[in-house]
This record gives C-alpha cells, structure tokens and sequence, in this order.
C-alpha cells in the first residue's frame, strides 16, 4: 500500500509540474524537477500517456498535459483571480489579528506574494507584491512545499541563510516540512528577517491541491507561544480564513 500510494503522488506531482510551466518538457526536466531518475520519471509518464493524461509529441519527444487533465486543472488558479477572491476575507483577517497578511503563489523559483495587507496600526510600512520568498525560510514558503504539489527539491546550494536561525541543509528542511503536513501549519521564527516571523496554511483549489499560502506576518514573540508552537488563537483565525477562501475559490470555478 505504502508504495501505490507514492506512485499516485509522484503521478501528480508529474501533472502539476506539466500543467505550471505552460510549455512541453523533456523527460530529463519533468526528472530534475521532481528529483527522479530518469527511469522512474519515464515509468510514470508512460502509465500517464497510457491514460491519455500525458501526451508527447512525436517530433520534439516532449511531454505536454493529455485530454483527460480536466480534473487536475482545477488545481490551477489565476493570481489575479485568487487576489480578487480573497480581497475581502484577508482585510477582515488582518483587522481581527492586527497583523500583516499576505498570500503568496508558488513560482520557478520560489514563492511570490500576489496580495499584501498591513498591519492597520499607521506604522510605516512597504507594499510587498511581486517579492519573491524563499521557499526553505518562510512560512509561506514551507506550506507550498508541503502542501502544493510539484514543487521542485530545494537543494542546499542554494538555500541562503538570512538569520542564524535559516534552515540551511536539506535534511533539516525536509524535516521541517514532515511537521508542516501533519500538524496544517507552517511557521517562521525569525528565519528569513530578525525578530519578524509569520505563520502560514495552504488554500486549496478544487481538486484539494495547495494552490497557495496565506500567511500571518509580525513580531516572532506575537506569532509564537512560550515552546515555540503557533499562538492557538493566531492559529485559529488564520486557519478559519483559510477555509472560507479555500470555499470561495471553489465556488468561482
């Protein structure tokens, strides 16, 4: 069971992969992507095509979404779209906790934050759309990586350190994101900017796929209890919203 299980995440992530680049890929990238060997990678791509959900083309042997993607689609949302549905709830959310809401987008390269609302205290504060997140030091960024899928390996080359407290290596990345999926919440304790940390959920598009983070922003000893769990309350209201945008976006498809 154990191993079907993995072969139905790794044919989804394959999808996933295919449907976010908007372009046919060769087997090597749909492999580094994903971190596969080649034959794995060919294997499942094959099992796909086989279901009409892959299809390649016969001159440039590249790999492109199949007929029968209709279902996994719906894992797919505008930026622009999600930003015009969740508007309203993150203004609400920012109100309640008088924090700093953001909802970031996976991207290539990371995570980018399509929707910015300040904290509604008059401090000076810097519109944050259009920057990119790390995925390995923010919050936002540990939630895609577990809960969207086909999100590349992040390899520990290139995961900077930004504070002491950065997780550099991939092992205690991958760790760190085993926590995210069973305990629902991604947090940041001062890792990508001192003392400002944030906590973050997924929302999900129909299919149940993360289709984006929505994320808390604030002070670390604000977001974080004495043992370093998410506050309950925070936690509480973030998670709510969450769901009454992860209900929206599915009621606008």
């Amino acid at each position: 069971m154990p191993g079907n299980v993995q072969s139905v995440e790794r044919a989804m992530a394959v999808l996933t992969v295919l449907g976010r680049t908007g372009r046919p890929l060769a087997l090597h990238e749909i492999a580094t992507m994903l971190g596969l060997a080649k034959p794995t990678a060919h294997g499942i791509v094959r099992t796909l095509q086989a279901g009409d959900f892959v299809r390649q083309d016969r001159e440039s042997r590249r790999y492109s979404l199949g007929r029968a993607f209709d279902m996994l689609e719906q894992a797919r949302i505008d930026p622009h779209d999600l930003r015009s549905i969740a508007m309203g709830w993150t203004d609400s959310l920012a109100a309640l906790t008088h924090l700093e809401t953001i909802i970031a987008v996976p991207t290539a390269d990371g995570a980018e934050v399509i929707h910015h609302v300040f904290r509604p205290d008059n401090s000076p504060q810097d519109l944050r759309i259009g920057e990119e997140l790390p995925l390995h030091a923010t919050a936002a960024g540990k939630a895609l990586l577990a809960f969207a899928p086909g999100l590349p390996p992040q390899d520990q080359r290139s995961m900077d350190r930004f504070t002491r407290r950065t997780l550099v290596t991939s092992t205690r990345l991958e760790r760190e994101v085993a926590r995210v999926r069973e305990a629902g919440i991604a947090g940041d304790r001062g890792e990508y900017r001192p003392g400002t940390g944030g906590v973050a959920v997924p929302l999900r598009g129909p299919a149940g796929l993360g289709v984006a983070a929505l994320e808390l922003v604030g002070p670390v000893d604000r977001l974080f209890d004495s043992n370093g769990a998410p506050d309950a309350t925070l936690s509480r209201h973030l998670n709510a919203m969450a769901r009454t945008i992860t209900r929206a976006i599915g009621q606008a498809r």
